[in-house]
């Protein structure tokens, strides 16, 4: 019997190039995406540039043009690039569309009258030189976790613990060094602890998940009360208004993964489709995300507590991979193994590296180690 499949990859920042890092997660779908098609499946592909936050607005402002501007230049180059590695999307989207808005705002009216949003004053880190509230990620400073330095203001890249970036030690602002002051701000916030019985329920579904995942959220989030989710960021911010709250926006990280949602608006309107065949409760179609280990919390939370609340259809299984070192390290700019796509193929053709990557991916959470040595052994011993 014939699977209707929809698809989906983590959608890139549009503040910056696809490195080699990237390309792991979305050679491996593309991979998964045509091993279906071969086998007769109906897939459809879609991805996304997630456009939105603060780092846009700071980067337009430094280069004297618009957001749109600077949003529109890194699509070209992100297309530019998935299209070198033979990287076959259905559809790229746009979280700064008309269909991801019309989207965000039916998403939101359901959790509104599900009695999902509280509103209340807090304390945000405010950058005094900059003169601007900081999102989480021009935050830097020590987990109050595990310890770690320099870590981002929403989560640990070594522990994964999610916490406000007022919670971390020393924290310094990216844009000026500054050190940020607390000041009140009105925020907009999801109580997911309402959902954590379907959340638990949903994640611990064998199949669901990889095993590790499951636990991971059984033993660190789903065991104790979920923290309420900080939904709305205050003006300046490059986004979507939420209806009926004027100078409030929604944070990135509620329109990124409902541009899955809009992105497929676009491809259903270009093909004839009703998106209600792909994304209602009751649609016969499995869908299947392809994301870093870096962003599980928002993938296997956040997001099945919005699609469930919203009526949409839930996901059928996230795949989670690990990171991409080289030469057994972290990438790294100053020992020149960070390298950009581009910088790739100015000297390198894009198969090797798929191949490469497809002979060490796994169904687990290891991270992929490009060792140079081991790659050029690889190639001509087996191409």
């Amino acid at each position: 019997m014939t699977r209707q499949i929809l698809v989906t990859a983590a959608l890139p920042y549009a503040n910056g190039h696809i490195h080699i890092g990237h390309l792991v997660e979305y050679i491996q779908t593309d991979i998964w995406v045509r091993f279906q098609k071969l086998r007769g499946n109906r897939c459809v592909f879609v991805c996304a540039d997630d456009t939105h936050g603060t780092a846009i607005t700071i980067r337009a402002r430094r280069e004297g043009r618009s957001e749109e501007d600077v949003i529109a230049d890194m699509r070209a180059a992100h297309i530019r690039d998935f299209d070198a590695f033979q990287i076959e999307f259905d559809n790229y989207g746009s979280t700064n569309s008309a269909e991801n808005q019309a989207q965000c705002r039916q998403v939101w009216s359901q959790i509104e009258a599900a009695g999902l949003v509280v509103s209340r004053d807090i304390e945000q880190l405010f950058d005094p030189q900059a003169g601007t509230f900081l999102a989480d990620r021009f935050v830097r400073g020590t987990c109050p976790k595990c310890g770690a330095a320099d870590q981002p203001g929403d989560n640990c890249s070594v522990c994964s613990a999610t916490y406000s970036p007022a919670d971390l030690t020393d924290p310094k602002s990216v844009l000026s060094e500054a050190t940020p002051e607390l000041r009140s701000a009105k925020h907009l916030f999801i109580e997911l602890e309402q959902l954590r019985g379907f959340l638990t329920e949903w994640s611990q579904e064998p199949g669901r998940l990889q095993p590790e995942v499951a636990r991971y959220l059984k033993g660190n989030f789903l065991g104790d009360e979920l923290r309420d989710w900080d939904i709305s960021r205050p003006a300046p911010y490059f986004g979507f208004e939420i209806p009926g709250h004027t100078g409030h926006y929604w944070y990135v990280w509620f329109d990124a993964p409902i541009g899955y949602i809009g992105s497929t608006q676009q491809w259903c309107e270009r093909n004839g489709e009703s998106l209600g065949d792909w994304w209602s409760q009751d649609a016969d179609t499995e869908i299947h995300h392809f994301i870093g280990k870096d962003i599980v919390y928002f993938h296997t939370l956040f997001w099945p507590g919005m699609l469930k609340t919203a009526g949409l259809k839930l996901p059928d299984k996230v795949h989670v991979h690990g990171f991409l070192t080289v030469g057994g390290e972290k990438m790294s700019k100053s020992k020149g193994t960070f390298l950009m796509a581009s910088t790739w193929l100015r000297h390198l053709p894009p198969g090797p590296l798929r191949y490469y990557y497809a002979s060490k991916l796994g169904p687990g959470l290891d991270d992929l180690d490009l060792n140079p040595e081991e790659f050029v052994s690889r190639v001509n011993t087996d191409l």
